[in-house]
């Protein structure tokens, strides 16, 4: 299946780098590399994430990573990366609604 990051993914996932980069550089690196291999797990189990409390529906689900929300939807032919959240931030559902 295939994985399409969503332009809020994408600057969800750099911000957080950046703001772990400024205690320690090989940190972030790591930990964009990990996000990445859980996202590469998708393509074979799309549905080893649990289903978004928030939104109850199953083709919106996440993968916990730390303290950390890889948050996705399953479509008929590709699986779409939404958004990647801190777990104590609320999750504004208009973000990934559209």
């Amino acid at each position: 299946m295939k994985i399409v990051w969503s332009p809020l993914a994408i600057d969800k996932t750099s911000e957080i780098a950046d703001y772990i980069a400024k205690d320690k550089l090989s940190a972030a690196k790591k930990w964009v590399g990990t996000i990445f291999s859980k996202v590469d797990q998708l393509k074979e189990s799309p549905e080893i994430g649990r289903i978004v409390p928030e939104i109850n529906k199953s083709q919106f689900r996440e993968i916990l990573y730390g303290n950390y929300r890889i948050i996705y939807r399953i479509e008929k032919n590709q699986i779409s990366i939404l958004t990647i959240r801190h777990c104590k931030q609320i999750l504004p559902i208009n973000e990934i609604m559209t």
